[in-house]
């Protein structure tokens, strides 16, 4: 073989194997840092992989709502119509935040009745949901669903 052609090939070999090497290191990245959204009814069903960090949404259940007097320890269940499970937070929640509302909670999934929250977010008005929590509760069929405009179909 000759000497330029053997260069040539080198040098193309080195940059596939830097270019693997970097798409691989990407996708590695990548696969830590996904925060994948789950409903309360793939939650309960088991769809969502537990110890796994993740977003829930659903609409907070009347009266599940347990505050710890001497802590910021609170509890909650969640609900789209066909699911629920508890969620436990620990920080102060949003002002906006109530029963009967729909939240997004940030955190890690212990098991498919328990959801350690790092973060609860409420929304921002009485028309806005945010457009997951809008999906899952349309696609359980749920009367609480309310379109962004505020209207219910």
């Amino acid at each position: 073989m000759n000497s330029v052609r053997k260069q040539r090939l080198i040098v193309v070999l080195a940059v596939l194997a830097g270019l693997a090497i970097a798409v691989a290191l990407m996708f590695y990245a990548l696969r830590q840092n996904i925060n994948l959204f789950y409903t309360p009814q793939q939650v309960v069903a088991g769809e969502a992989p537990l110890d796994t960090q993740m977003r829930v949404g659903g609409l907070v259940v009347d009266g599940s709502v347990n505050r710890n007097e001497e802590t910021l320890d609170v509890t909650f269940d969640i609900t789209d119509g066909k699911g629920s499970f508890t969620v436990h937070y620990q920080g102060i929640l949003p002002d906006l935040f109530r029963e009967g509302q729909g939240i997004v909670a940030n955190g890690t999934l212990i098991s498919t009745s328990r959801f350690e929250a790092e973060e609860v977010l409420a929304k921002h008005d009485e028309t806005y949901m945010p457009p997951e929590v809008q999906d899952a509760l349309e696609k359980a069929g749920h009367p609480g669903a309310k379109k962004a405009d505020g209207y219910s179909e």
